[in-house]
């Protein structure tokens, strides 16, 4: 098997969820398998998309197709149906910055915020929100600037905690209104040690806060490409298309 490329029994699960397949409304695709291990080679090797090899075809061609299916929701509906499996038992909820190369600004924008790229003083960077399920498998993300706080993540993602009886989250999202209140109403267990300023410090699980390392597990294995670890994307958009097919994979493995 070539480096990056997909098993026949991943390939095997995902085919049939692809625009393009036979019985598909329009010309049938004859290298949609080549294309996505196209774009996984190149998140995974970190490498500009014109130093793509040769035997994936005109990388101009990769590209643009990449873009529309980020665009269209392709990669994030591969994503979903493959996270339909997750095990709520409980969840969990973190975030993680990533640097932003210099190449990654410049995209033609309304204002800065669309592309999620903030700059302080490590330089321009791209914070990734993400829930995982019991086991430690994505199940679901937001980007934001590097610099936002990470309950502003929480507030996108909400919905995909309070499908689990329990939340597990570190001190960031100890915030009353904006997390334990809303995870109290749809009957979910907050797992979040309190703050060292709180008046009345929260109780919490301790025993199974130990679990909350499988999300910084994910972390890891997200950031083994190369290209997720440095955001070289310049639109959001398809740096999140991209996030979508790698935690897909990471579902297939």
């Amino acid at each position: 098997m070539r480096r990056y490329a997909l098993r026949d029994d991943q390939w095997d699960r995902i085919k049939g969820m692809l625009p393009g397949r036979e019985g598909y409304v329009g010309a049938t695709a004859k290298d949609n398998r080549l294309f996505i291990e196209a774009v996984l080679y190149r998140y995974r090797a970190g490498i500009p998309w014109r130093d793509l090899p040769e035997r994936f075809g005109d990388f101009r061609v990769i590209h643009l197709r990449h873009s529309r299916w980020s665009q269209s929701g392709v990669w994030k509906k591969i994503f979903e149906l493959l996270s339909q499996d997750a095990d709520n038992e409980y969840a969990m909820i973190d975030s993680s910055i990533v640097r932003a190369h210099q190449h990654s600004a410049g995209a033609k924008k309304k204002n800065s915020a669309d592309q999620a790229i903030g700059r302080s003083k490590g330089g321009l960077s791209t914070k990734i929100h993400a829930t995982c399920d019991a086991l430690g498998n994505p199940t679901g993300f937001y980007l934001t600037a590097g610099q936002d706080h990470d309950l502003e993540g929480a507030d996108a993602l909400i919905d995909n905690l309070t499908q689990a009886g329990a939340v597990l989250a570190d001190k960031a999202y100890d915030a009353d209104e904006r997390m334990r209140k809303k995870l109290e109403e749809k009957g979910c267990e907050a797992v979040i040690p309190p703050k060292k300023n709180r008046i009345n410090p929260c109780s919490y699980d301790k025993d199974l806060y130990k679990a909350r390392h499988l999300i910084e597990n994910f972390f890891d294995k997200l950031k083994q490409y190369r290209a997720i670890a440095t955001r070289y994307d310049k639109t959001a958009r398809n740096f999140l298309g991209a996030i979508h097919l790698v935690a897909a994979a990471i579902w297939l493995n």
